[in-house]
């Protein structure tokens, strides 16, 4: 339901617009004056406004103003008694979609708002079908094809057209909010606006107006009325991040807003209902925090109706090299580089880290990589310490069964290459010795090294086996 806002100081004009858009079936609502017309548009959102030229406190283009300033996509009509070709003109330089004078037929503003609201939902679903000829894959940045990824897609998929709120948990690193917007693409909320905002990363004052705005006033510092994040959100969605680090007193403004889909400004005293979808993220054990007292029990159950759980890359090992190789795409297109990939040993090291930082610090881990590297690969010296000591330590069995359940052959495949290469480090690259050490055959040995590329940054030593 488009909703519209008249302004004009005659109540009967009022009424008569009123009364007529009702009937038609918009949302409407009314202003005596400039003043009041101001103040509604800068605390709501409105399709289209219909306001008249000439009024007793101000003008009908300072009215166009403000709707441009807070809402740019807002349609503006003006009315007026009297035919001006300089306001005309000043009108329509500012924005104004048209300029009606009075006295006008009835009909014809219906076709005119018809066409105007018309035009303005072509804009929106142009821009959207832009941003989605822009998506090349289905889930364009949940790199992964993993058994644990593809669940996570089917879920999001699933989860996506519907309106219930979600709760998305994990490790840090390991893409909720990628998983968020996956959600916000997918919905029939798409053409409107995605926030986002970490809640651990303010104080609640900070926070409160942030995510509620403020008017004027208020506290020291709020020169101005300014909107919240619930209500940029309006028609869209919201991301919460990491909600088990908000107080009990933030807990209860937010359980408040998700029963009452209203918010109060910070100082002020008026409810504003508001529309948005509510997704929330924690790498927290909110179940943990609600038996201790520490997060409240009814706000869990308001925003764990859908839980989706982000795997950590530990259990999605085989997404690593693919998720690798788009970091290096995308470093070498921000950079300038030509780095065509990321050589055997090196992508080695990678798969034996133990990612405590998940896919966020594998993307920094690449991001430096193509920084420092010269040459047309990379290279392990072109890692952290912190990578290269690690991969250097025993790493425990592949013993951890996920939900999604493992590749066996691919984890027998890893198991017999860090074997071998185990073997080779010890034996000063000697295959013969290394296949002695493994109760292998030397033609086995040789097989699968050649097969794994364990040789290719070894140095030839005496004894060597061909």
């Amino acid at each position: 339901m488009d909703r519209i806002l008249i302004v004009d100081d005659e109540k009967g004009m009022r009424d008569l617009l009123s009364i007529m858009l009702k009937n038609d079936g918009y949302k409407v609502d009314a202003a005596e004056s400039a003043t009041r017309a101001r103040e509604l548009i800068s605390r709501g959102s409105y399709d289209l406004v219909i306001s008249d030229i000439s009024m007793p406190d101000g003008s009908g283009v300072d009215v166009l103003r403000t709707a441009r300033e807070t809402q740019p996509d807002c349609i503006v009509i003006l009315i007026t008694a009297y035919a001006s070709t300089e306001s005309a003109i000043e009108a329509l330089k500012l924005g104004a979609y048209d300029y009606i004078i009075k006295p006008f037929d009835v009909e014809e503003l219906r076709i005119v708002l018809k066409n105007a609201l018309e035009k303005r939902q072509l804009e929106q679903e142009n821009t959207l079908l832009k941003r989605e000829l822009k998506e090349t894959s289905r889930f364009d940045d949940l790199v992964g094809e993993s058994p644990a990824m593809e669940q996570v897609k089917a879920l999001l998929d699933r989860v996506a057209p519907t309106n219930s709120t979600v709760l998305i948990w994990g490790e840090s690193g390991t893409g909720k909010e990628l998983a968020a917007r996956a959600i916000h693409r997918r919905s029939p909320r798409r053409t409107k606006q995605f926030v986002s905002i970490n809640c651990g990363a303010l104080p609640d004052e900070l926070l409160e107006s942030e995510l509620f705005g403020h008017v004027k006033g208020s506290f020291t510092g709020a020169v101005a009325t300014k909107k919240g994040l619930f209500e940029v959100a309006d028609g869209g969605t919201i991301f919460l991040d990491e909600i088990g680090d908000t107080s009990p007193a933030m807990q209860v403004k937010l359980l408040r807003v998700l029963q009452e889909r209203q918010i109060r400004r910070v100082g002020g005293t008026e409810q504003l209902e508001v529309d948005v979808r509510i997704i929330t993220a924690t790498n927290q054990d909110l179940e943990s925090m609600v038996r201790e007292k520490r997060f409240r029990e009814d706000l869990y159950y308001r925003i764990n109706v859908i839980a989706i759980k982000m795997p950590p890359l530990r259990e999605k090992r085989e997404d690593l090299a693919a998720l690798a190789n788009h970091f290096l795409g995308k470093y070498n297109k921000i950079m300038g580089k030509r780095i065509r990939e990321i050589a055997p040993d090196a992508m080695r090291q990678l798969m034996e880290y133990s990612w405590p930082g998940n896919v966020r610090e594998l993307e920094n881990v690449i991001e430096r990589a193509v920084a420092l590297e010269g040459s047309d690969r990379i290279l392990p010296a072109s890692f952290n310490r912190e990578v290269v000591s690690r991969t250097d330590e025993a790493q425990p069995l592949p013993v951890v069964l996920n939900d999604g359940g493992i590749d066996l052959e691919t984890q027998l495949e890893r198991l017999r290459e860090r074997f071998m290469n185990e073997a080779l480090s010890r034996t000063q690259g000697v295959q013969t010795r290394a296949a002695e050490l493994l109760g292998m055959s030397f033609r086995s040995f040789r097989y699968f090294a050649k097969k794994y590329n364990l040789m290719e940054s070894k140095e030839p030593k005496e004894g060597f086996g061909r």
